[in-house]
């Protein structure tokens, strides 16, 4: 099969090649996996079990009426499918992870290890204090170098995650404002550039959430906002770096504002990765930022384990801040303050976020990482997360449109969009074109700032040569649908499963299998 000047090969087979059929539906290792109902039978089971003995029954209305429902497997079959299953999905481990805003790094294997010992990874929340001082430790000296790092006050440790560390900075400020009788502050600020999640937060904790326009760089009004500001505004909620890449000049000026006219600033931390060891957002004069533990500083996300969000507070929020929290004695002894041993020190807190601590074994994995690339090494990472965001971004800035390129150099993440395709192409084209080439695609349509959006973010686990080929696979992809390649309108070919049709499946999703004759009754 003959390879043209772009790269990419025709989607239909020439005479002698295969059409890609199979008996299975699998093609080589692609798996065509059914669902585990469609593997076995509800009338049998995996295993020969003996008929239990008849004894009288103590269950009463809690003994089972009905079939269980589930397929019996062997246990081959059983390990099978859900290994199979794995494979479908993409990973890290598997190659370069392009989402934008969400900073999917290597997880140091380091970091695994540490995790897992004894003493770490087998406690209980409900274990006796001094049973626990190791892990307690740990907590203690993550908060104290979260502190350093941002040039905050205080810490709350228990968020677990980062829209649970938004709300409890919202309820911070909530706090504050009523403490000094300003409690009818009802408006939230959020720029357009700022994290979807906090406009929701802000409606959430029962404020009125109003937009403040973008300039055409891509960072805050910062006239608009000083327009906006008066004594009905509880605060700002802002993203710095913001989604679209780029640091907020502005932002000192912003908190000065803000704190003049009597609000709090909330910084949304989700890209601190972009200035860890850099910036320190305290002295920008936020008051309150969450940090996501699993970005920043290297912890699993979504499958790979639960993310966790510390909330740092400035000066003039930390006494609002919720239980419970760490404490360490001049003997080195440390104690958790609760509700039952706060006494008088913390009469101020709005209360609790979560039913325990916080998130051990992300605890124990970012204080890993901190502790083994230490000052210069978390300095390294802002430094590279950001030189690899633009070198794809000026690597690219001459095949795909990228709207503020000449916003300044970006920081984390390079924004691209669909303008310059031609008509009939769009980004959801180019991110399944992307899919053939083995990558899961970039973040979509976000930022709305942006028509099209394409949203690429590298991070700096990533080598040159990794990046290279990323590029000449994006690049290869838009020239597609720049040569006008109708093929790309019905990528991906080479996945599990062709392109869906996405409005059906969001308006009409099929959450529930049901056997065959019983769905064809529904019907």
């Amino acid at each position: 099969m003959s390879i043209n000047q772009s790269g990419w090969r025709p989607a239909t087979p020439e005479a002698g090649e295969s059409n890609g059929q199979t008996f299975t539906g699998n093609r080589a290792l692609m798996l065509e996996e059914p669902l585990i109902f469609e593997i076995g039978s509800t009338d049998t089971i995996g295993v020969e079990v003996a008929e239990p003995a008849k004894v009288a029954s103590k269950l009463g209305g809690l003994k089972r009426s009905a079939p269980i429902g589930l397929p019996g497997l062997s246990e081959p079959e059983t390990v099978r499918h859900y290994t199979r299953l794995s494979r479908q999905n993409y990973a890290i481990d598997l190659g370069l992870f392009p989402l934008g805003s969400c900073t999917m790094k290597h997880n140091p294997r380091l970091n695994e290890k540490m995790a897992r010992l004894p003493g770490f990874a087998d406690i209980h929340p409900l274990q006796p204090v001094d049973t626990v001082q190791g892990a307690l430790g740990v907590i203690n000296e993550l908060a104290m170098w979260l502190i350093k790092l941002t040039g905050m006050h205080g810490v709350a440790m228990t968020p677990k995650a980062g829209a649970h560390g938004e709300l409890c900075g919202i309820l911070c400020i909530k706090a504050a404002l009523e403490a000094r009788g300003e409690g009818h502050r009802s408006v939230i600020l959020v720029p357009e550039s700022a994290h979807g999640t906090n406009p929701a937060t802000a409606a959430f904790a029962g404020y009125s959430v109003e937009n403040i326009p973008a300039t055409a760089d891509g960072r805050v009004d910062l006239a608009a906002l000083k327009a906006r500001l008066g004594p009905d505004v509880a605060g700002v909620m802002i993203t710095n770096p913001n989604t679209c890449g780029l640091f907020e000049r502005d932002m000192k000026a912003i908190s000065d504002a803000v704190h003049a006219a009597g609000g709090y600033v909330y910084c949304d931390g989700a890209n601190f990765n972009a200035i860890v060891g850099r910036v320190r957002p305290g002295d920008l004069g936020v008051d309150a930022m969450h940090i996501n533990l699993h970005k920043t500083f290297s912890t699993p996300h979504g499958g790979g384990g639960p993310g966790s969000g510390p909330v740092v507070l400035s000066k003039a929020l930390s006494p609002y801040g919720p239980l419970p929290f760490t404490e360490r004695h001049a003997d080195g002894h440390i104690t958790l303050v609760e509700e039952e041993t706060v006494g008088d020190r913390h009469p101020d807190s709005f209360g609790r976020m979560c039913a325990f601590h916080g998130q051990m074994g992300m605890f124990t994995r970012a204080l890993t990482y901190i502790l083994s690339h230490g000052a210069d090494g978390l300095r390294q990472v802002a430094e590279d997360s950001v030189l690899n965001a633009n070198y794809i971004l000026r690597s690219l800035e001459n095949t795909l449109d990228a709207p503020f390129a000449d916003s300044g150099p970006c920081m984390h993440e390079a924004i691209f969009s669909d303008d310059g395709l031609p008509d009939g192409f769009s980004t959801i084209d180019i991110a399944k074109g992307m899919i053939d080439e083995g990558y899961h695609p970039m973040t979509m349509y976000f930022p709305l700032v942006v028509h099209g959006a394409m949203l690429v973010e590298p991070t700096e686990t990533e080598s040159k040569a990794a990046l290279d080929q990323f590029i000449g696979a994006l690049r290869s992809v838009a020239e597609r649908a720049k040569a006008g390649d109708e093929a790309l309108k019905s990528a991906p070919h080479f996945a599990p499963r062709r392109r869906l049709d996405e409005t059906l499946a969001a308006r009409k999703p099929v959450l529930v299998w049901k056997e065959p004759e019983l769905a064809q009754a529904a019907e």
